[in-house]
């Protein structure tokens, strides 16, 4: 099953270098997402169309909105804390202090409120990056090993499988999820991109525990079914989109960063909404978005 490009409206062409992120704020009605590269934080509103943003001072790679107000970051420099109000950055803790060439990536809450976020290689090859869970006392702990660039986090509705992927090696995992603990084991394949069908970017889980992968450079979504089965593909108007996360009143609409990182001039052109937002309806709902309890 398959839906048309013709579907998908792009909300916002804000040529981003890489668009990330998405999470819809129920209470406010608004979309937030970031620029990892802008660097930015935005926040999209789809009554007015505006497009707010915080300017950072360095690569954001992910974010959750904080339950005390104000979000939780994986910054280049660490995790650290961002007031929306005054711009503040309080920083927390620095992973990776003796790895310049690795930034944190794509990072998500589970259900009990405790932030995970993986790193990468810039060089998106060396395999020195790890996948971390920050806890609400700001403990950090490292939790996979031997990744190149980490993303796709995302949890069953039950809560019992976590969802990653290193992105290179075109593979999303699964693993048993203790919501108690944190705690992680029995890593086996779920689903392979086979070449040509691009690379497991970011990710959603929809509330039938479908997971919803984005391909960059495949220009597609893909839904598989909770055995890994792909049973629904969308095609998308530009060949990077990013992650992917549902939102609007009945969280049943599909938001969709991208990116135009490497591509040349000529396929800017080809693509003039490469770097935008995008959204689309597919007829199955979201779960809302955990927030960091800390």
């Amino acid at each position: 099953m398959g839906q048309k490009t013709s579907d998908v409206v792009c909300l916002v062409e804000a040529g981003a270098a890489v668009g990330e992120s998405p999470v819809w704020v129920a209470e406010e009605k608004a979309l937030y997402w970031i620029d990892i590269h802008g660097p930015a934080l935005y926040r999209y509103d789809p009554a007015t169309g505006d497009n707010r943003s915080w300017a950072l001072d360095e690569p954001i790679g992910s974010f959750a909105l904080r339950q005390g107000g104000g979000v939780i970051a994986a910054l280049r420099s660490g995790f650290a804390f961002i007031d929306l109000t005054t711009g503040e950055v309080e920083h927390l803790h620095d992973p990776e202090p003796r790895k310049p060439g690795n930034r944190l990536n794509d990072g998500r809450c589970d259900r009990r409120g405790r932030f995970w976020a993986g790193s990468m290689a810039e060089d998106m090859q060396s395999r020195d990056g790890a996948l971390y869970r920050f806890g609400p006392d700001r403990s950090c702990h490292a939790m996979v090993s031997d990744i190149a660039v980490s993303n796709g986090l995302a949890w069953s509705p039950d809560n019992k499988t976590m969802y990653h992927t290193d992105s290179p090696q075109r593979t999303v995992w699964a693993w048993d999820f203790d919501i108690d603990t944190g705690a992680v084991c029995n890593r086996r394949v779920f689903a392979e991109a086979a070449r040509g069908e691009g690379y497991p970017d970011g990710a959603a889980i929809d509330e039938e525990g479908c997971y919803w992968s984005a391909r960059w450079n495949g220009g597609r979504l893909v839904r598989h079914a909770s055995d890994g089965r792909v049973i629904e593909t969308v095609m998308m108007p530009v060949r990077k989109p990013t992650m992917c996360a549902f939102g609007g009143d009945r969280l049943d609409i599909l938001y969709v960063t991208s990116a135009t990182q490497g591509m040349t001039a000529e396929q800017r052109r080809a693509e003039p909404q490469a770097g935008g937002l995008f959204a689309l309806e597919i007829g199955v709902r979201g779960l809302p978005e955990p927030r960091f309890a800390g």
